[in-house]
């Protein structure tokens, strides 16, 4: 079993930034991937970055190539995504999940077994 518990969301104005954080608990050394996830209102959750644990491997959706990026302390567990010049499009509930299978699409939210609960995400002038 992993557990994951997510925080650092908020309110930003557009142009802003904001990291989240994700720490993993429990059987944290079958981890292989880590994932972060948004619900926009209304909307499906989508996939927004991930990151294999072991490689470093990474990949992003096309809305966050460029502005966001994963990052990884292993040490702590911490998996984090920092979020520079944020557009109304970011705001939602992200989430964080983890998978202890080495998939190859680190963005299928279908790989997931785990998932933390949300941080609301607000992009507001």
């Amino acid at each position: 079993q992993v557990n994951l518990s997510t925080s650092g969301g908020g309110s930003v104005q557009p142009g802003g930034s904001l990291r989240l954080s994700c720490v993993a608990s429990g059987r944290t050394v079958r981890i292989m991937l880590l994932g972060w996830f948004r619900a926009a209102p209304g909307q499906a959750r989508d996939a927004v970055a991930a990151r294999h644990h072991g490689n470093g491997r990474t990949q992003f959706s096309a809305s966050a190539k460029g502005r966001l990026t994963i990052s990884q302390d292993n040490a702590k567990n911490v998996v984090y995504l920092q979020m520079n010049n944020l557009n109304y499009e970011d705001a939602g509930i992200y989430y964080c999940a983890a998978s202890t299978t080495d998939w190859t699409n680190l963005l299928a939210q279908n790989s997931y077994a785990y998932w933390g609960q949300g941080t609301q995400v607000t992009v507001s002038s």
